[in-house]
């Protein structure tokens, strides 16, 4: 008698085999759903990140352009960006104004904004880009928990802009050397190449931040720049805050600056000389590239030193923390007055700026020709924007 020596398949192992399946696959198709969505959103994430806010044309723009007009090959690059003119009807100086240097510093970008949104030339020409390093705005500072953008509360609504990193995106420019050599012959850190403030006047086949900066210095060289003003925020705990930096040529300026704001306006703002061996800042090498006139204005942002609590919305626009309180309570900890329920909110810092650009212009005038002078007005003042809010100053897209 033969034996069978096949075994019975039991129905039920067969159940058992065919759910697991089912199973195995309603499994796959979940991940690979989740994985759809988490694509689709990491790219809305990063789309959204390279929308750039708009800008009201304020009533004193005549004319816009783009900073690849002075450098083609910038042309369609992220290191591209709007340029905003305001000439007067009086032949005069020509300013240039810089905001967004580093886009982690929102005092710089709102001061630019509050410019083209409010002020008249009547004499010579302003020339303003708000988001010099356009790129910078795409992204933020790894580790830091910055959120993606901040809102201004006005009359009308919310006005939104971007909060961005201190240096260029690396996804647009990558990898980083291993060192960075300026034209000058300095030797910095490779990650110093993508820091807008570190590279000019720039190299027009370089890098893309050194691109930036090319365009940059021959905008000042084509436009016959008189006066170059860029605005930034520096750590509380710098040694290096609330103050005006300038290179010789310029610290009669500086210096006749901050006198009057703290005469006319009770602003303490001291003056910083540039360092003849740190190469590649916009206040050193515009002043001894160009024939501009060239300073930086530094004020406190909360937001950037470690000493912070969270990272958010309300401390970048309302400029309260704890922490920084109890160091200036200690004092010597903080280098800039902290009062208490006042903290460093965004319009106290955006005036410091405003008043500052006024009153530089008001001291370059006084050093310069009448035919070289340059007439602004309606920009608003650090009292006034005190007293009305930040936002009151802010069109209405």
């Amino acid at each position: 008698m033969v034996k069978n020596t096949k075994k019975n398949k039991s129905p039920n192992s067969e159940v058992v085999k065919d759910t697991n399946h089912r199973l195995n696959l309603i499994y796959s198709l979940i991940i690979i759903a989740a994985m759809a969505v988490m694509i689709i959103y990491s790219y809305v994430i990063f789309a959204s990140k390279h929308i750039v806010e708009e800008i009201v044309k304020g009533p004193g723009v005549t004319t816009m352009g783009r900073l690849s007009d002075y450098l083609p090959n910038l042309k369609d690059t992220p290191g591209d960006t709007d340029i905003y003119y305001m000439e007067g009807k009086e032949p005069g100086g020509t300013l240039l104004l810089l905001g967004g240097i580093h886009p982690n510093e929102p005092a710089g970008l709102l001061a630019s904004v509050l410019f083209i949104e409010n002020a008249s030339v009547e004499k010579g020409k302003a020339i303003v880009i708000p988001h010099s390093n356009a790129s910078g705005f795409t992204h933020q500072d790894p580790g830091q928990g910055a959120p993606n953008s901040f809102g201004i509360k006005t009359e009308w609504g919310e006005r939104r802009f971007r909060y961005g990193s201190r240096v260029t995106n690396p996804v647009h420019q990558y990898p980083d050397p291993d060192a960075y050599v300026h034209p000058s012959g300095q030797i910095v850190s490779g990650s110093e190449l993508r820091n807008l403030n570190r590279v000019f006047p720039g190299r027009p086949e370089g890098m893309l931040t050194e691109r930036i900066a090319y365009a940059i210095t021959t905008l000042v060289k084509e436009e016959k720049v008189n006066l170059v003003i860029d605005c930034h925020e520096a750590r509380p705990m710098n040694p290096i805050v609330n103050c005006i930096i300038a290179a010789e040529k310029s610290m009669y300026i500086a210096a006749t600056a901050s006198m009057t704001l703290g005469i006319d306006e009770g602003i303490s703002i001291r003056i910083e000389p540039s360092p003849e061996n740190l190469r590649g800042l916009t206040h050193r090498e515009l002043s001894d590239y160009t024939d501009a006139f060239a300073v930086i204005m530094e004020v406190p942002n909360p937001a950037m030193d470690n000493l912070r609590g969270p990272t958010n919305e309300k401390l970048i626009v309302e400029g309260k923390d704890v922490y920084y309180e109890r160091a200036a309570e200690r004092g010597g900890l903080i280098y800039v007055p902290y009062p208490e329920g006042i903290g460093m909110p965004l319009d106290r810092r955006v005036g410091r700026h405003t008043s500052g650009i006024a009153h530089l212009i008001s001291a370059y005038n006084e050093m310069n020709p009448p035919d070289q002078s340059i007439g602004i007005s309606n920009l608003p003042k650090k009292s006034e924007i005190i007293e009305n809010g930040l936002g009151h100053y802010l069109l209405q897209p």
